[in-house]
């Protein structure tokens, strides 16, 4: 990015995370203080600052052969990273359930998944290779691609969408989104638009993900991933901790139903989606689906 055309986007949530002291909290003690105040969408980590993504400094469809090639060699080297960060035992896929749903899809579909760790978009991409699908794309913040914090280089050419505080880069994004779900390519959305450390709960969803499904008549296939404590550790970590061992649950798709309205559809998918992923968090962990939100008067 040019630095003459940074901008920097404004937190909206600074004041709040000022008022509760939030860079004296631990991710966890962040996560637990969110649920308790019903606050679901904002990320327990500290983000680095957002530039503005101006419509010139993004190829979202790859229509560059610059932007081509660079794709390409992303996502080898993200393959072999893959499997190394596997082989060290960084992740584990343990199990992955119901990956016939996937691959019966005959059109583009959004993806939708929790989302718990930078490795959950590893694992996605990891099944859709398996599955042989054309591409999964993803949806990311804008701070993600103009100041990733991480490996600039795969944040800006893996295949990611990312959102846009300019009007003119949104509306470049939407049709990007509209073609490839047009010719059959898939996009990873995580509709809780949050990441909370290997949180296992489902969380409140929003409406993004489902719009866009509504608005192109494509299903939503909903992904849950369950995460249990495995018998090998991870030796680098001061305290040796267990490497968790995850479970992909791919559920039916959810179509939209021609009766209902856009608006509709979004509620009714969304809701489906949510009501989905609680029977799996239930289901696999025996418990029901409870949060620590502390329910205040109007």
């Amino acid at each position: 990015m040019s630095e003459q055309n940074k901008s920097i986007v404004i937190d909206e949530n600074a004041e709040w995370k000022k008022s509760v002291g939030w860079d004296k909290l631990t991710p966890d003690e962040r996560v637990e203080l969110m649920e308790r105040e019903g606050i679901f969408d904002i990320d327990a980590g500290d983000d680095p600052p957002t530039y503005e993504l101006l419509p010139d400094q993004i190829d979202y469809e790859h229509k560059k052969l610059s932007s081509k090639f660079k794709s390409w060699v992303a996502n080898w080297a993200a393959q072999i990273g893959i499997n190394g960060f596997i082989k060290k035992g960084m992740f584990s896929i343990k199990e992955v359930k119901g990956i016939e749903n996937w691959q019966k899809l005959t059109t583009g579909a959004i993806i939708t998944c929790n989302h718990f760790s930078p490795t959950d978009s590893f694992i996605m991409q990891k099944i859709s290779k398996r599955i042989k699908k054309k591409k999964l794309f993803r949806i990311i913040r804008e701070g993600n691609y103009t100041n990733p914090p991480v490996l600039k280089f795969f944040m800006r050419n893996c295949d990611v969408l990312p959102l846009s505080s300019n009007m003119q880069t949104m509306r470049k994004l939407l049709r990007a989104v509209d073609n490839i779900l047009k010719r059959g390519d898939d996009i990873l959305i995580y509709p809780e638009e949050s990441l909370w450390p290997n949180y296992r709960k489902p969380k409140p969803l929003k409406d993004g993900a489902f719009k866009f499904a509504t608005k192109n008549n494509v299903p939503v296939l909903p992904i849950f991933i369950t995460m249990e404590d495995s018998e090998f550790y991870n030796k680098k970590t001061k305290t040796a901790q267990p490497i968790l061992a995850h479970t992909v649950h791919i559920l039916e798709p959810i179509y939209p139903n021609a009766e209902l309205s856009r608006a509709e559809n979004v509620e009714y998918m969304k809701n489906k989606n949510y009501d989905m992923w609680v029977k799996v968090y239930e289901d696999f962990y025996g418990k029901k689906l409870e949060y620590t939100t502390i329910k205040k008067d109007k």
